[in-house]
């Protein structure tokens, strides 16, 4: 599995890890087969005929890849006596992806948040009631987090724009000159920051997304509005030192990706450098 964040959750007394990654949610088995009473193994409830067509169904509606000619093969055999499968088997025959055997530092069998919740009616309708109830209070604490660190940081971001605009008005608005053409050269200023940041203009971004609601800044993760209310504040400085907007935007440019590269994987700096 690709590297994901470990959270863990306590259901029933027993300690159960959470890996998420790619805002997908993978629950160890491995830690819920702890709570079952007596020896039992994740391969014995794979050999279910109805585990096995469950999962059939999971990936044909989210794995464009799956291998239906060797799935139909495995759920022939399914629950005869003398039929035995393990999860790493299972993934190398069909192309699963709901179901991962990992070794190293998270080792286990790890399932889809909607096929572990199954699995936890193997261990007791009991434990995949409280499973799924501990689950949504660790999903909820998480939101609520990040909700507030992405308020946070907006809030940010408004306050050095403030900054921001007063820096244009004192160095590059003339006097006597009407709102609307004043309304202009700030527009200009925070398209700067667009393209510095997001690498496209504010009109750029509403052509590609006709059917949202808002401005980029709206969509921004909470990464891009702290780079945002940093490179503002910067953008002043630069401003009252008298640069001219295009060494400007080349500066600002680079500090935002430095910044971003610290703050987000590379993947993320595609569309940032491009």
């Amino acid at each position: 599995m690709s590297k994901a964040r470990k959270l863990t959750i306590d259901v029933q007394g027993t300690t159960i890890t959470v890996l998420s990654q790619r805002d997908e949610d993978y629950i160890s088995l491995t830690d819920m087969l702890k709570a079952k009473d007596g020896d039992f193994f994740i391969s014995d409830w794979l050999r279910n005929r109805n585990t096995v067509e469950f999962l059939g169904i999971w990936e044909r509606v989210h794995n464009p890849d799956f291998n239906y000619g060797e799935f139909a093969i495995i759920k022939s055999q399914a629950g005869l006596n003398s039929y035995k499968i393990s999860v790493k088997e299972w993934v190398a025959k069909t192309n699963a992806v709901g179901l991962h055997a990992t070794a190293g530092r998270y080792g286990g069998t790890y399932a889809h948040k909607d096929i572990a919740f199954e699995f936890g009616m193997w261990i007791s309708p009991e434990f995949k009631v409280y499973l799924i109830k501990e689950f949504q209070r660790l999903k909820e604490d998480e939101n609520r987090r990040l909700s507030l660190a992405w308020n946070l940081n907006r809030t940010l971001s408004k306050l050095n724009y403030r900054i921001h605009t007063d820096a244009i008005k004192s160095h590059l608005i003339p006097a006597a000159v009407t709102p609307a053409q004043a309304a202009i050269t700030y527009a200009n200023e925070a398209d700067m920051l667009n393209v510095a940041l997001f690498g496209q203009t504010a009109k750029q971004w509403r052509d590609a997304n006709p059917n949202l609601e808002g401005n980029m800044r709206e969509y921004a993760t909470i990464e891009q509005l702290l780079v945002l209310a940093n490179i503002e504040s910067m953008n002043a400085e630069l401003i009252h030192m008298g640069l001219p907007q295009g060494e400007r935007l080349k500066r600002l440019n680079e500090i935002a990706i430095r910044q971003m590269q610290v703050l987000t994987p590379a993947s993320a700096l595609k569309q940032l450098k491009e």
